[in-house]
């Protein structure tokens, strides 16, 4: 997908608006008129989709650190286009995790989880992340609830299916390790090994 340089972005909305502005006052509307167009298309495209593009790059990349960056760059995140505000959630709630901060990766999570999604898989990741955080944690109650939800939901991505699997296998097999202990919690030593998300 084709993307523009958030710097480049900054640059021609700046250009374009003050160029624009300084066009109109001294040569007419008409001269100002399409550097002060482009440049107020720019700032609304700004507005609506943030850093979230170019930021997904970097996570796709492991760029953690590089990314939580880049995701500060966006303005405001309520004035998000819907869709980009839970993409900005579900990375920054990604990032949080992977840096390992699962407090905070669970608020984002959360905060995703309300917005509107264009897919299951969406909704999927964010149930298996948070279930993830929750096992992590050895809350094995809420990592299965979270679960269940999640398998109410119509998963067509191989790779997240794939993480699914070997969640539950996992998942099952505390189950199996907590009965065995006569229904007593799982002791840190105890906790079995959750899949690596991204």
């Amino acid at each position: 997908m084709f993307t523009i340089n958030y710097k480049l972005k900054f640059a021609a909305i700046i250009l374009g608006v003050v160029g624009g502005l300084i066009l109109i006052f001294t040569m007419g509307f008409w001269y100002g008129f399409p550097f002060l167009l482009v440049g107020l298309g720019f700032l609304v495209s700004y507005l609506l989709l943030g850093t979230v593009q170019s930021a997904a790059v970097l996570l796709e990349k492991m760029e953690f650190a590089a990314a939580e960056d880049r995701l500060r760059w966006t303005l405001k995140p309520g004035w998000l286009y819907v869709t980009n505000r839970a993409f900005y959630y579900i990375m920054k709630g990604s990032i949080a995790s992977n840096l390992n901060r699962p407090d905070e990766a669970e608020g984002y999570f959360e905060q995703a989880k309300e917005l509107k999604l264009p897919s299951d898989n969406e909704r999927a990741l964010i149930y298996l992340q948070l279930a993830n955080i929750k096992a992590n944690q050895g809350k094995w109650p809420q990592a299965k609830s979270y679960f269940h939800h999640l398998k109410k939901l119509n998963v067509t991505e191989g790779p997240l299916k794939e993480q699914i699997k070997q969640f539950e296998k996992a998942l099952n097999q505390s189950g199996n390790a907590v009965h065995l202990r006569s229904g007593q919690s799982m002791q840190a030593g105890g906790k079995r090994r959750r899949p690596k998300m991204r």
